[in-house]
């Protein structure tokens, strides 16, 4: 990708603060998405993971100045985490075991192993979290609790990476449909969808291979912008952070073109004209 190639901190420079990721289901399996904003030190990471001792991991994995904090993040009140086989799919939702059955290799992931009384925390409420420009959610179904108990987060947040559902693995979890009119609702739009997750429908394999599925999607992330018709109600360091954020996480470089040349017409700078030399000399 040209993020690689061409990291946007050589342009951006001293011109706009670090930026704040919030990740919300920190549990470490690969690399996270905003891995490379870490690798030019453009940000800083306050995580949320309540499985035993992930945080300890990802602190010694990370250190200062990222922090990672142990809380059950939802709506505040009080819920009951379901830990399952796969700490991956814990979740404060319990499986749809009918639906989850239809899959394959999903019902043993999805196994409850045992269920805790938990307290679950607002964003808002969180004073680490305030001046987030990033949010990852990855929560297993509660994705939309999250949402409502960070109204004022989103309300100055930038770009907003969640996990949806197409069908209900969890029961009564909301879907994509909902996710998507809350986001909405909060000025938000839909940018795009990072792949899709399938599994087969069970007894049939492909390629011998349970975790590979054919043509039915499950679940996928989905990334959502401040709306890009609205770009003056953003200031200028967020029409540049937001910049940052789609040119090295997503590699969207007309996107990011528009959010430079939004900057470019209230403030001092000429990023999008150099911004787009440095695009063309990449391609060259």
């Amino acid at each position: 990708m040209l993020s690689r190639l061409f990291p946007i901190g050589q342009l951006l420079k001293d011109a706009t603060p670090e930026l704040v990721v919030v990740d919300v289901g920190a549990l470490p399996h690969g690399e996270t998405v905003y891995a490379p904003l870490m690798s030019q030190g453009l940000c800083r990471v306050v995580g949320f993971e309540p499985a035993d001792g992930a945080c300890e991991t990802l602190a010694e994995q990370f250190g200062a100045p990222h922090c990672f904090l142990p809380y059950v993040i939802g709506d505040g009140g009080e819920g009951l985490l379901r830990l399952t086989r796969s700490p991956l799919t814990s979740s404060l939702y319990e499986p749809n075991q009918a639906l989850l059955q239809v899959f394959q290799q999903l019902p043993e992931l999805c196994e409850v192993v045992e269920r805790l009384p938990v307290q679950t925390h607002r964003l808002d409420d969180i004073p680490e979290v305030q001046g987030a420009s990033f949010l990852k959610l990855d929560v297993q179904g509660a994705e939309l609790d999250v949402i409502r108990g960070a109204t004022d987060v989103l309300a100055s947040a930038l770009v907003v990476q969640t996990e949806v559902e197409f069908l209900p693995l969890y029961e009564g979890q909301p879907l994509f449909a909902e996710i998507d009119q809350a986001m909405r609702e909060r000025g938000y739009v839909l940018h795009r969808i990072l792949g899709a997750g399938s599994r087969a429908f069970a007894p049939m394999l492909v390629d011998g291979d349970p975790n590979r599925g054919l043509n039915q999607h499950i679940w996928s992330d989905a990334v959502y912008v401040r709306d890009f018709l609205r770009l003056d109600e953003l200031e200028p360091h967020e029409l540049l952070q937001s910049a940052a954020i789609l040119h090295t996480c997503y590699g969207s470089y007309d996107l990011v073109y528009r959010y430079l040349a939004a900057h470019d017409a209230r403030a001092p700078g000429l990023f999008a004209p150099r911004y787009l030399n440095l695009l063309q000399s990449s391609l060259a």
